[in-house]
């Protein structure tokens, strides 16, 4: 059986032998693993280690050495999970330990209009309604941009005198057509009833 090492106050062998050391990273100060060290007369602890043992492991936290190296403590851990920023709705995914970052929220906006209000997302229904009346204008034009096409050979045909009474029909119902996109109001958009386009 192997002899245990005796420390002085500094934490130096007084007496070779086995010990067991508490391991834990240099910079997050977070408790990696146990080892069994063998310390010669006059040799310390290894560096980044402490012979007294961490506590129970627990949900939501990690344990880490104190700031002063003298003890253990539980530190939150929301590492992996996925926050939000409160400014851009951004996801983000947790990288460090401790509490949340400033900025951020556990809650996720339900679309890209919300916005946080100091404690929850609330629809912005004006930004939203803005988008759908851009959408809906951009759907208009192209409808009219087709609509002219369509209507481009018989407008010269019938500037021509050749056009025929059945494309000439066809003409009146595409600019009755045209003439009703043009109506359109896009106020209330996204509850547009489009006209219907000729066959």
């Amino acid at each position: 059986m192997m002899t245990q090492a005796i420390l002085d106050k500094d934490n130096i062998a007084s007496t070779a032998g086995d010990i067991t050391v508490f391991n834990y990273d240099g910079v997050t100060r977070e408790y990696l693993f146990s080892t069994v060290e063998y310390l010669a007369l006059c040799v310390g602890i290894p560096a980044a280690s402490c012979t007294d043992a961490p506590g129970i492991p627990q949900d939501g936290f990690a344990i880490c050495r104190t700031e002063d190296f003298t003890a253990w403590e539980y530190q939150l851990d929301h590492r992996g999970e996925t926050i939000y920023s409160i400014e851009t709705g951004e996801a983000i995914t947790v990288s460090a330990l401790g509490d949340y970052p400033e900025g951020t929220t556990p809650q996720a906006p339900s679309s890209p209009y919300d916005t946080w209000n100091g404690s929850e997302w609330v629809m912005d229904t004006a930004a939203q309604h803005a988008d759908e009346v851009t959408a809906a204008d951009q759907h208009k034009t192209e409808l009219l941009i087709q609509a002219k096409a369509t209507i481009g050979f018989w407008q010269t045909e019938l500037q021509l005198g050749l056009i025929s009474d059945e494309d000439k029909g066809s003409l009146v119902e595409w600019i009755n057509y045209i003439k009703a996109l043009r109506a359109v109001d896009l106020s209330t958009a996204p509850n547009i009833i489009w006209p219907e386009q000729p066959v």
